[in-house]
């Protein structure tokens, strides 16, 4: 009878001296641990990881060939759910702290004392098991909402209005009809889009294309294709995106900035699942799924006469709404995390800590840019981030700088009904408006006065000043 492995996926123990090496494995095998890999040269760990799954690493620092500290850069970037307990010389104790604040879960120091050894193994592999039942307790409590909830992995949110869309996309997967997505620059409608793709299982591929500013002839060429000989320079035929997107999804961006005489072919082409390539007089047929995106009102671009009305019923049939990043408050810690992971695996760098009072700045910005602002943001700080804890600098002058061009500074004079502020009751005295705003200030802040300071557009002493009145 096969001995049942403990634990289930390989420990590997990495390290340079066989001596080590033999001495760990046998602790750890006398102490029930069966299932171990060692491995006395470092350059073959990438090797190991990319062709077996592992619970758990126990990696020297002072190898030769690749040493630990790279060792565990590479294995946080690529493999972030395996703890690794660093190995290390007694004079390397600092360095080891060093490697903890870069990701390590526990270090061990040689020799390598039995006690201390299993305590550390224990721990991690229980750190392991909890976070995997975490993750399926998530998936469990996600798919009693979602049937399919992998489509929309590539969407960051834990958001309810989010996962209210999740469920629509769901419902209307199965419809050949077009999907209009409507939501502010940077909220991500072509990943709703993608996610629209995904759920319909098409045997084709997802098509995008950005309609902004295309005269009718490029609008038909690009979507339509042409014919050899359909004008000058058409020495041969070219099919066009529709044609691409067969059996699959044509994704238009931007809709709204569609000339009236290209509304008028994508009208047929929804209508009547036919187009008109340059140059034939045969209309051609298509199974693709038109989704259409778009930040303007296009009610408002009917009633004005630039967006036809048969056009805007055509295109939403179903209809999404992207909700702007402001409305969706929860998800700012969660996205700005996974754009510093983001940031710093394509920069090259250890993901930085960021200070919590940033999560409490970002939630006080209104991101007329949405998520891809952010996503820019966290980019930026991450490029000039040298060591320890995030700068909040360029966060900081970036919310300024957009705050000051959006909106600059008002001086108010008469009855301004489109001031911000709706005065009700008993109008206050300056010093009482000056006490509220200050208040409010620090309560949104969560009592960060120099956040706060931001927020009233004054120096942070004077707003210390202030609050000592």
């Amino acid at each position: 009878m096969n001995e049942k492995s403990n634990p289930i996926d390989p420990i590997l123990i990495v390290d340079d001296e066989l001596s080590i090496l033999l001495a760990i494995d046998t602790t750890l095998q006398l102490s029930g641990f069966n299932n171990i890999i060692t491995c006395q040269d470092s350059r073959e760990v990438d090797h190991i990881l990319q062709h077996k799954n592992v619970e758990l690493i126990l990696l020297d620092l002072n190898m030769p060939h690749v040493d630990g500290e790279t060792l565990l850069d590479r294995i946080r970037q690529g493999y972030p759910d395996i703890p690794v307990i660093v190995v290390t010389g007694a004079v390397d104790v600092n360095t080891a702290v060093h490697c903890m604040k870069a990701g390590a879960f526990d270090y061990v120091v040689k020799p390598v004392e039995e006690g201390r050894l299993l305590s550390a193994v224990s721990r991690a592999l229980d750190f392991r098991e909890l976070k995997r039942e975490n993750l399926a307790l998530k998936q469990r409590i996600l798919k009693e909402d979602l049937e399919s909830p992998e489509a929309f992995k590539e969407i960051i949110t834990k958001d309810k209005k989010m996962f209210a869309i999740f469920q629509y996309i769901e419902s209307i997967a199965g419809s050949s009809q077009p999907v209009l997505i409507q939501g502010e620059t940077g909220v991500g409608k072509e990943l709703i889009a993608q996610a629209v793709h995904r759920l319909s299982r098409p045997k084709g591929t997802f098509v995008a294309v950005n309609v902004a500013g295309l005269d009718d002839n490029v609008f038909s060429d690009t979507l339509f294709g042409h014919i050899k000989g359909s004008f000058t320079g058409a020495d041969r035929d070219r099919c066009g995106l529709i044609e691409k997107a067969s059996s699959g999804t044509l994704f238009l961006d931007e809709i709204g900035d569609l000339s009236p005489s290209s509304q008028v072919k994508l009208l047929r082409l929804l209508q009547e699942r036919e187009y008109f390539p340059l140059g034939l007089d045969e209309p051609r047929n298509t199974n693709a799924r038109i989704v259409a995106s778009t930040l303007a009102d296009l009610k408002s671009l009917e009633h004005s006469g630039k967006f036809r009305k048969d056009l805007n019923y055509r295109l939403g049939i179903h209809h999404i709404h992207v909700p702007p990043l402001k409305e969706r408050k929860q998800d700012i810690r969660l996205l700005t995390d996974h754009f510093l992971k983001l940031a710093a695996a394509e920069l090259g760098k250890k993901t930085p800590t960021p200070p919590e009072e940033l999560y409490t700045l970002l939630s006080n910005y209104c991101f007329p840019g949405n998520i891809r602002e952010l996503q820019s943001m966290v980019f930026d700080a991450v490029s000039r981030h040298k060591s320890k804890v995030l700068s909040m600098d360029v966060f900081k002058t970036h919310i300024h700088r957009e705050q000051e061009s959006r909106n600059p500074r008002k001086t108010v004079t008469g009855s301004d009904n489109s001031y911000p502020l709706n005065i009700t009751g008993d109008f206050p005295t300056i010093k009482e408006a000056t006490q509220w705003l200050i208040a409010e200030a620090m309560n949104r802040s969560e009592g960060n006065q120099s956040i706060a300071a931001g927020m009233l557009g004054i120096s942070q002493q004077a707003l210390s000043k202030r609050l000592k009145k």
